[in-house]
Formats: C-alpha cells, sequence, structure tokens
C-alpha cells in the first residue's frame, strides 16, 4: 500500500513538472519576451509561468499567474550631433563661389560621421534661393559678405544624414522675405527640420518613438530672439509640456580668436548685442531644454554639462566656402557627438575633429587639434567641471552637478 501512495505520489510530480515545463516552453515562443526577460535579469529567484510583460514609462512589470515581479527598465540611449555654420556656396555677388562639380564632394569626407546619429544638426548661414530675392544694401557689392546659396546645394544636406537646422544668424535675412520663405520651403521639400525664424521660431518631431522640441535663438531681426529671455523660457516650458527631448540652438557671442572664451556676461560685437550665452543656456536648462548647441563666434568654445543637461557654447565653422577667414582656429570644424537618455541626461561623448581644407571642404584631423582647443578652453573656462575630455576628444561624465 505504502508503495502504491509513493508511485500515485511520484507520478502527480512528474506530471506536473512536465506542465510546468511545457507551460515555459511555450512562452519562449515569443523570442522578444524571452530575450527581455533574459536581459533584465538571466537568474530570476522565482520560475514564470504563463508570463505577461507590461511596459510602463520607467518599469517593466512581468505578470506571471502566481506572483508579480518588477524588474527595472533599461532606459533607450540617443545619439546626436552637432555642428557649426554651414554654407557651402554661393551665387552672390558671382558664381565663382560656387564649388566645384555642383558641391557634390564638400561633405563627402565627412558624412559617414554626420550620418551615425540619430539626430545631426547644423546652422543654416545664409539663405537658399537660386536667384533674387532683397539683398542687404552693400556699398561695394565685390566685398559685401551675404550667401545665396542655390537650391541644388541643399540635397547635399540630406545625403550627408543633416535632420535639423537652424534660421536664426545673421545671415537668415540676406535676402529678404524672399529668402527667408524660400530656405524654409527647401528645406521643407527636403525633410530637415527647421527653427528661429520669428514666423517659426520651434518645431515639434518623432523619430523613433521619442518626440523632439527644437527651437533657434539669434540676436537678429526676424529671428526669435536671444536676448528675449522671458520669451525664451515661455517656448522652453511650452516644449516641455509636449515633448520627451527638447533641443537648443543659440547664435550668439563675439567673433573671432579674440573671443574664444565664455565670459558669463553680455557680449557686444561692432556695437551689437549678442547676449549672454552663459545665463541663456542655463536658464533654458532650469526651463526643460536638454541640450544646446551653441554657434556665432566662428571658433571653437567650451563644453558644458549643467544639471546632468550638455551644453556647447560654439561649434565654430564647420563647412564654410569661399568667403570665410579659415586661417588657424578658424579652419577648425569640431562635431561633437554626445550620447543621451530617452529624457534628456547627459551620458558621454566625443569631439571628432575635423578641419576645413582648402577654400573650406571639411575633412577629418586625425591629430585632433579641435578636440584638444575645446579641452582647453573647458578647462580654463570651467575649472569645476564635472566632465573629463581625453586628447582624441573623448568626454567622461565622473559626477552629477546637483
Amino acid at each position: 500500500m505504502i508503495n502504491r501512495l509513493f508511485i500515485f505520489i511520484a507520478f502527480i510530480f512528474i506530471f506536473s513538472a512536465c506542465k510546468t515545463s511545457q507551460t515555459v516552453q511555450s512562452s519562449k515562443n515569443d523570442v522578444n519576451k524571452e530575450e527581455l526577460r533574459e536581459e533584465l535579469d538571466p537568474k530570476p529567484s522565482e520560475s514564470l509561468v504563463d508570463t505577461t510583460i507590461i511596459e510602463s514609462k520607467d518599469t517593466v512589470i512581468i505578470q506571471e499567474e502566481v506572483e508579480l515581479a518588477i524588474y527595472p527598465k533599461e532606459q533607450d540611449t540617443i545619439s546626436l550631433i552637432g555642428v557649426g555654420d554651414i554654407m557651402i556656396g554661393t551665387n552672390f555677388p558671382h558664381e565663382g563661389y560656387l564649388p566645384q562639380d555642383s558641391g557634390k564632394y564638400m561633405l563627402s569626407s565627412v558624412d559617414h560621421v554626420l550620418r551615425d546619429a540619430d539626430l545631426t544638426f547644423g546652422n543654416q548661414e545664409g539663405v537658399i534661393l537660386n536667384e533674387g530675392g532683397e539683398a542687404k544694401h552693400c556699398s561695394d557689392p565685390s566685398v559685401c559678405y551675404i550667401f545665396r546659396s542655390p537650391e541644388y546645394l541643399a540635397q547635399h544636406y540630406v545625403d550627408a544624414g543633416i535632420d535639423m537646422m537652424s534660421l536664426a544668424n545673421n545671415h537668415a535675412g540676406d535676402f529678404g522675405e524672399t529668402g527667408r520663405k524660400n530656405t524654409m520651403r527647401v528645406l521643407d521639400s527636403l525633410g530637415i527640420y527647421h527653427a528661429g525664424q520669428l514666423t517659426q521660431p520651434y518645431t515639434i518631431f518623432e523619430k523613433d518613438r521619442v518626440s523632439y522640441g527644437f527651437a533657434a535663438f539669434s540676436p537678429n531681426n526676424g529671428t526669435q530672439s536671444i536676448n528675449d529671455l522671458e520669451a525664451a523660457k515661455g517656448i522652453i516650458k511650452h516644449l516641455d509640456s509636449l515633448t520627451d527631448v527638447i533641443i537648443v540652438s543659440f547664435h550668439g557671442g563675439a567673433e573671432g580668436k579674440k573671443y574664444q572664451h565664455v565670459t558669463r556676461e553680455r557680449e557686444y560685437f561692432y556695437g551689437e548685442n549678442r547676449g549672454n550665452v552663459y545665463e541663456f543656456a542655463h536658464a533654458l536648462i532650469d526651463e526643460g531644454a536638454d541640450v544646446i548647441f551653441g554657434h556665432g563666434p566662428h571658433v571653437a568654445r567650451a563644453i558644458e554639462v549643467y544639471k546632468n543637461r550638455f551644453i556647447a557654447y560654439s561649434l565654430g565653422n564647420f563647412a564654410t566656402y569661399g568667403r570665410f577667414n579659415l586661417r588657424g582656429e578658424n579652419g577648425l570644424a569640431p562635431i561633437a557627438k554626445i550620447w543621451i537618455t530617452d529624457d534628456g541626461y547627459f551620458i558621454n561623448g566625443k569631439i571628432i575633429s575635423a578641419v576645413q581644407k582648402g577654400a573650406g571642404i571639411p575633412e577629418i584631423d586625425i591629430s585632433h587639434k579641435a578636440a584638444q582647443k575645446i579641452k582647453e578652453l573647458t578647462e580654463q573656462d570651467f575649472e569645476d567641471s564635472k566632465i573629463l575630455i581625453d586628447p582624441e576628444g573623448n568626454i567622461r561624465y565622473i559626477q552629477d552637478q546637483f
């Protein structure tokens, strides 16, 4: 009798084990769930049966018939690239300032880098317009620095992987309202997001299930002002209520090698109020901005991480053909590549060095001059910085700044 009872109990145990095994095996047919479970915890404390996975913003909940286990959710990582001023040819005052071969090689040496990010940003200097427009007054057109890039050149932005462009700068109105409107029309037709004009100070878009707000500012007429801080904060507050990640561009600060440092004061250049870029960047991050790419001085400036958010105070010139001073440090063309979480926290980054060759064609610089210049400026301007930059441009975040 005892032997029969033992055999009966053993039979029930084996039958139950087989049933559990079959249930787990059937759940493994759903590869995504099984991989997710193993990624979160390859050895959970208890066996799971009849698993259901429910995702929320911050956690993944694995729910079974008999228990509820909560695992931390690994956040998505977003890669962003920012570069400085872009003007890859102008037909004003004559076509001699257009690159050869229709500009097809202007960005070809760096396009593999620019395409290697979720989003890539640059500052559009001048207008995109084939002809006409209301040109700014110049007493001598031969030395007048206003830029009108033919429409065919803009296709090279798409080919190089550029996704976003600022239209807030001192050349956005070079050819009046005709130039402004046509520039926006062309970028819209190419699927390039843009911001900074008074008629479109910001834009909202979605990519890979992440929503982005992008806003741009400058001290120049017809653009969203860097000097109206309250209006700027209002825009960021609005975007913060609608989007996951907010990217800001500003064109500010005095120009040239004498003005490479972040002064933390209001800057003037030829009598024009170019803003207090330090105050501006910090105020917008306080309101919810996540990444700030600065440009305008035509030279590189320091970088900073403030409240876990990345700031590049100037990315200098990047691809500026024919009419720009590219001697020495003016020819450095840094590419800032950063990784952030899907709610904007800076993780790490890299300053990829490039330099403009010839009349203004960017090429990768294996001597890392741009990275070393930004490292030097960052160490001088932000002595208490919680980031480290190595000689090759790798940016390591060593501590919170809260």
